[in-house]
Order: C-alpha cells, then sequence, then structure tokens
C-alpha cells in the first residue's frame, strides 16, 4: 500500500537531515545544524506518555523555531492510540512531520517495550503508524534498525509494515539494537529496504564525509541520508558534505570560527533555557567541540565547574590561544 501521506508537501530526496539523539538535538543544536546546511531537523525522542500526563520535562522539548524548519518532533511509545492522541494534539505545534521511535535501543526504552523493542513485533508497527497518521494532517515517518539482533533481521519487514500504515518515509539505522553503535553499518540491509518499498528510504549510519553519502546513494539507492552522531560537536558538517557534493574544496575550519560557533551556542542554550540549566548543558557540548585539541582533558574538566555564562564564555574565549 503507498502511504495515504505521500501527497502531503514535504520533499524527502536528496536530503541531508539531522538525526534526532536524546540530550542532544534541542532547539539550540538544531539552529546551528540548519544555519549550517541542514535540510530538515529532527527533535530529541519525546514520550507520548510523558506527553498524556503532562511533563513539564517533556514539555520543554516541544520547543520549535521558524529558523530550523522544516522540522519534525520524534515521539515513543507502544501503545496506537496513546501515540495518535498525542501527534494529533501536536499537529498544531508547528511541526512539519511526525517521526516514531522505534530504534532506540536504551534498555529502560526496550523494556517498556517502546523504541528498538517494536522491531519484535511488525503487525504492532503498521497498526501504531496506521493510528498516527490517521490522526494528524501532516507527514508521518519512521526510523528504524535493522533488527533487533543479528538472528532477527527483519528491517524490510518491518519498512513494509510502516508503508502499508501510511508512513511517508523510512529511516533505516543499519545496526541492530543488540549492536548500539558499535561495529560498521550494515548498508545492505538499507539497499534490501528500499528494493522494496515505495516510499522514500532514508540512509542512517556511518555517514561523515560526503564521500560516504555518495558511496552510501550509489551502494543503496537510498533518497536521502541521516547524520546523527558525527554532527556532535561538529554542526559544520552539513556544510562540508554539501561542499564536496558539490566538488568544492572543504576549507579547514579556524579556532576563531570554533570559538564563534561555541559562543552562539552558549548564547542559544541561555536563551532558550536559562543560565542554570543552558550552561550545564552546554558543558558536554564543549567537551565535544574540543576533542582533539591540545589540553582538551584539562579544558573539559574546567568547563564542568561552570555555572554562569560569562565564565562558559570566557574559557570558550581561551581557547587556542
Amino acid at each position: 500500500m503507498i502511504s495515504r501521506n505521500n501527497n502531503m508537501k514535504l520533499d524527502f530526496n536528496q536530503k541531508i537531515i539531522l538525526g534526532p539523539m536524546a540530550g542532544v538535538t534541542d532547539l539550540p543544536f538544531r539552529i546551528l545544524c540548519k544555519e549550517q546546511g541542514a535540510d530538515v531537523c529532527i527533535t530529541e525522542m519525546v514520550s507520548a506518555k510523558g506527553l498524556m500526563y503532562g511533563s513539564k520535562k517533556t514539555d520543554l522539548l516541544l520547543k520549535t523555531s521558524a529558523l530550523e524548519k522544516p522540522v519534525g518532533i520524534q515521539l515513543f511509545g507502544n501503545d496506537p492510540g496513546i501515540l495518535a492522541g498525542e501527534a494529533a494534539k501536536l499537529s498544531d505545534r508547528g511541526f512539519d512531520f511526525i517521526d516514531i521511535n522505534m530504534g532506540c535501543p536504551v534498555p529502560k526504552i526496550v523494556n517498556n517495550g517502546e523504541g528498538s523493542a517494536l522491531m519484535k513485533n511488525v503487525d504492532l508497527i503498521e497498526q501504531i503508524v496506521r493510528a498516527v497518521s490517521d490522526a494528524v494532517s501532516i507527514p508521518v515517518t519512521v526510523k528504524i534498525r535493522t533488527g533487533f539482533d543479528a538472528d532477527h533481521i527483519n528491517a524490510v519487514d518491518a519498512a513494509l509494515a510502516a508503508e502499508s500504515g501510511g508512513a511517508a518515509a523510512v529511516a533505516v539505522h543499519a545496526r541492530t539494537r543488540e549492536q548500539y553503535y558499535s561495529g560498521r553499518a550494515d548498508w545492505s540491509i538499507i539497499k534490501a529496504v528500499k528494493d522494496k518499498v515505495k516510499i522514500p528510504v532514508i540512509g542512517n549510519g556511518d555517514i561523515r564525509t560526503s564521500d560516504d553519502v555518495k558511496r552510501i546513494m550509489k551502494e543503496t539507492g537510498c533518497d536521502s541520508v541521516m547524520i546523527a552522531r558525527a554532527a556532535k560537536g561538529n554542526p559544520w558538517i552539513f556544510r562540508e558534505i554539501k561542499a564536496g557534493l558539490r566538488g568544492e574544496a572543504i576549507e579547514r575550519r579556524s579556532m576563531e570560527e570554533l570559538r564563534d560557533m561555541m559562543k552562539r551556542h552558549v548564547k542559544l542554550m541561555v536563551e532558550e533555557k536559562g543560565e542554570y540549566i543552558g550552561i550545564r548543558e552546554m558543558r558536554k557540548h564543549v567537551a565535544w567541540y574540543t576533542e582533539g585539541i591540545y589540553g582538551s582533558a584539562k579544558l573539559r574538566k574546567r568547563a564542568s565547574e561552570l555555572e554562569t555564562e560569562a565564565d562558559m564564555l570566557e574559557l570558550i574565549e581561551g581557547i587556542g590561544r
């Protein structure tokens, strides 16, 4: 069955997409990635049950901005009714599509029958996607893995179920749940999915350069690619990949450009979350931005102790000097 959402105006072809990452892809980070060339952004995953119970923590994840569009919100859960109900409430909050998480490998998620646990129940995948698709007027996408473990590689069946339920596109992280993020991504499974479904397929896993993008598209036929972990501390990756795809030389980033990006990130974090939360959450980003820089271990330790915007900006200003 072809997706009931295919007539909706959101193109998943030839896109470089910022993938959802818990604790990473908040609004400030998405804005920075969008400015650097990300074509589509997706939020951190949000619990449908958390939304239903009115969790304040969950509500903080729903902030969006015209600066990042098009943007999708990623929901996780395993109850079709709850997911559909919460998706319906979100469809007029400024999001361009709903993405359903069927790939998170974290034990507390999987043990609740959510995230990648859904890979073990293809019938439920179809039920969930159908319920959400019927409840909203914006596209619904799904992110899956190759399977739950090496003995149960069923991404094709999962993708077909999602398509039958009305998915507008499916993203395939080419690892099993058992692998988490280790080992090499098996792109052959992405090709197997692409060969069977009619909706756009988004390839994900081990994509870091324009050469990787060219290779995964050639080997799998995928319509778009999704970049997640490779963007941590590296919003420039989208700009650099696009330059490489155009055949342009990729300029090495200067220390001044690094400092400017980090300072802008700090300011966005404080604007969106306040100084107390913003600076504490910025600490991990400082570690990612400065990985590999001389003296980074000492710098990370110092950043972990800072509590004010002024002190964080002062620390950043001294990097590389």
